[in-house]
């Protein structure tokens, strides 16, 4: 049994772990559905800068912090365009209240299957759990990744992303 297990550990690290984009790379596609059933895919967005915000559980502390963030800087996303999309592996009728208890006023995307998480690469395996780990992709108008935070603080993500996404639009025009 024992060598059975040490085999298993050495095949299991012999498989790639899935890496997100880079910087520069076009964005994943992905066809989710919202918190009211509309279905949301990354072509949706082209023309527009995307703040595509990965968060592990709805209505939970850090969770409710960053997307309550968002909620509050909204006139300051919509006025430069930029369209706000969270991401969960929950289910659209756990997003469905998430957004009705904090006001959420923007997308919350149900990747059930995993399969934009995997794509992005940040789904966290926590044994027979698996969840989105906490990071954001701002994509720019031409559906690529312009910058990726793979370290996330929930109280101060909102602020960060506009800063920098001011920064990269002001780029972009010279």
């Amino acid at each position: 049994m024992r060598g059975y297990l040490i085999g298993l550990s050495l095949l299991l690290a012999t498989i790639p772990v899935l890496a997100g984009p880079v910087v520069g790379e076009l964005a994943p596609d992905f066809r989710l559905q919202d918190q009211n059933g509309k279905w949301h895919t990354q072509a949706d967005y082209h023309g527009q800068w995307v703040a595509l915000y990965f968060y592990p559980k709805d209505d939970t502390p850090g969770c409710t912090t960053e997307a309550c963030a968002f909620r509050d800087d909204i006139f300051k996303f919509k006025k430069m365009n930029v369209a706000i999309l969270g991401v969960s592996l929950d289910d659209v009728e756990s997003h469905k209240k998430f957004a009705e208890k904090y006001s959420l006023p923007f997308p919350l995307l149900a990747d059930i299957d995993h399969i934009a998480a995997n794509r992005y690469g940040v789904v966290r395996n926590m044994g027979i759990k698996k969840i989105a780990k906490r990071q954001t992709f701002l994509i720019d108008p031409d559906c690529r990744i312009a910058k990726h935070y793979e370290k996330v603080d929930p109280d101060v993500h909102s602020e960060q992303v506009l800063s920098d996404l001011r920064e990269l639009m002001t780029a972009d025009a010279q």
